[in-house]
């Protein structure tokens, strides 16, 4: 009986790493221009008449967000200049490894960062009870989608394929890392 997975790759660990990467800065390209926009429009807030008459909590949110969204940015941008300093050093495994975490990490920021952000926004139009809720109501939205979402996903594809990885034999360390933390 042939045990070859219909989706297996026939790819050298070193084409699966530049896949891999590739793969993770087309991530990274969505995700950088939503971190951008929100970093241009919190550093904007600073700059208006209004932002004066913010009260005690909402500059703590105001300073937490916008620090959020800056470490966002850094750690989005980090598989940049980790490639770039590792170039043609044969670590491309590694990068990709490193990087894969880097843009996890960086999620998780990102989630904090919208939170805050809808918190002010709707502290400052509304009042901090509508604030809260709507900043609840955002970090829900994205853990459903951004975690909850791909375990079910995931979980839906192993039934339907037996309980094997979704590609067996080929799943990536990321595939891996979750499928041990599930």
């Amino acid at each position: 009986m042939d045990h070859h997975h219909p989706s297996a790759r026939n790819e050298t660990p070193l084409e699966r790493a530049d896949r891999n990467f590739v793969e993770l800065l087309q991530e990274l390209r969505v995700t950088q221009t939503g971190v951008q926009i929100l970093f241009a429009f919190l550093l904007s807030l600073a700059f208006t008449q209004r932002f004066t008459s913010l009260d005690a909590f909402q500059r703590a949110t105001y300073v937490t967000t916008l620090l959020l969204a800056v470490l966002a940015a850094a750690l989005f941008t980090a598989p940049a200049a980790l490639h770039r300093s590792l170039f043609q050093k044969g670590a491309k495994p590694l990068i990709v490894q490193v990087s894969s975490r880097l843009a996890t990490v960086g999620m998780r920021v990102l989630v904090l960062a919208f939170t805050g952000s809808v918190l002010l926004v709707v502290d400052v139009t509304t009042d901090l009870t509508g604030g809260l809720a709507a900043g609840a109501a955002t970090l829900l939205v994205c853990v459903g989608l951004w975690g909850l979402l791909p375990r079910l996903v995931r979980r839906a594809a192993r039934s339907q394929t037996g309980s094997r990885p979704l590609a067996a034999g080929t799943e990536d360390a990321e595939d891996r890392e979750m499928a041990h933390r599930s």
